[in-house]
């Protein structure tokens, strides 16, 4: 059954893939963007398109009331150069700082209007890739709680996610934890740093993360809509690798050199404690529940497809 979505950050990097299939389905698509550059793109993708700021309720309130939704959906970020500038994992408490902002505050502004508009289903993106806890085995479920990093610059941003998740689960909805998402855009400034060698393995790199191509967490994330779904859910393919995997073959599929390997003291000085974390201790997650409860089945199974298409 068609109905009414408001894609919240529309003309992002998933909300350019997400919208499109929305509109395929026969749904009514309002998508937000931040400047008047994004209306044409999402115009021009099949969605009524509007100026909204995440971060003023009354912006949100007036952008919700007029599009009449019967599902939001939230997509906000600020993690691309045009917002946050170039990608700094040494002080993510920096670069994620506006992100941060969007899953607390633009979250409850996001709620808020759709109690007062009376929208009765919210899906909203949350993230699992490598930040899993750091204790028992090397790849998670939704029953296992995220790293909150505490004591590192990374700890206010994992707060933000716990903040995002427990709103939209007293809410009746879904949060959608993605995967590393690769794709159109979405990896270009680490495939640059590899290419110039500048994104080494740490020790051992036995780190577990997971990959979701950008098709396949829109796929899901239009499931979760049409299905209203609720509750936590991993959207990751199925094969949750250690950086020693992945990053040389990425490297390879990039058309660039082996990885140079650091040790983890050189790391920690130079890129800190997330990038040691991801690299040395991440925790991968299980995209089985996803798959059980909502049908879903991802079109690249594994990053190992999925990098080698891309990068051809």
């Amino acid at each position: 059954m068609a109905v009414r979505v408001f894609v919240a950050g529309g003309s992002g990097v998933l909300g350019r893939r997400l919208v499109p299939r929305l509109v395929a389905r026969g749904h009514q698509v309002t998508a937000t963007t931040t400047g008047a550059a994004g209306l044409a793109l999402l115009g021009e993708l099949g969605a009524d398109a509007v100026v909204m700021d995440g971060l003023d309720a009354l912006s949100v309130g007036a952008a919700v009331a007029g599009a009449r939704p019967d599902v939001i959906v939230h997509q906000l970020t600020a993690i691309s150069v045009a917002h946050a500038g170039k990608p700094d994992i040494r002080h993510p408490d920096r670069w994620f700082a506006r992100t941060n902002r969007l899953r607390t505050e633009g979250t409850d502004h996001l709620l808020a209007a759709a109690e007062a508009a009376g929208v009765p289903h919210v899906v909203a993106q949350s993230h699992a890739s490598w930040n899993g806890v750091r204790a028992g085995g090397w790849v998670k479920t939704e029953e296992d709680p995220l790293d909150l990093m505490e004591g590192t610059p990374a700890h206010g941003g994992m707060l933000a996610l716990r903040h995002l998740e427990d709103a939209v689960l007293r809410a009746g909805g879904a949060a959608l934890r993605y995967g590393a998402f690769y794709g159109p855009g979405a990896i270009d400034d680490q495939v640059e740093l590899i290419r110039r060698r500048q994104y080494p393995l740490v020790g051992r790199a036995t780190g577990y993360s997971s990959w979701i191509h950008l098709d396949d967490a829109a796929s899901a994330t239009v499931l979760a809509v049409e299905r209203r779904a609720r509750g936590v859910f991993n959207i990751v393919d199925d094969d949750p690798a250690p950086a020693a995997e992945w990053l040389p073959y990425l490297a390879e599929c990039a058309g660039a050199k082996r990885p140079p390997r650091v040790p983890v003291w050189l790391a920690r000085l130079l890129a800190g404690e997330q990038a040691v974390v991801m690299m040395t201790q991440g925790r991968g997650f299980s995209d089985a529940k996803a798959r059980r409860e909502l049908g879903w089945e991802p079109r690249y199974s594994s990053w190992r497809q999925g990098f080698k298409e891309e990068l051809a």
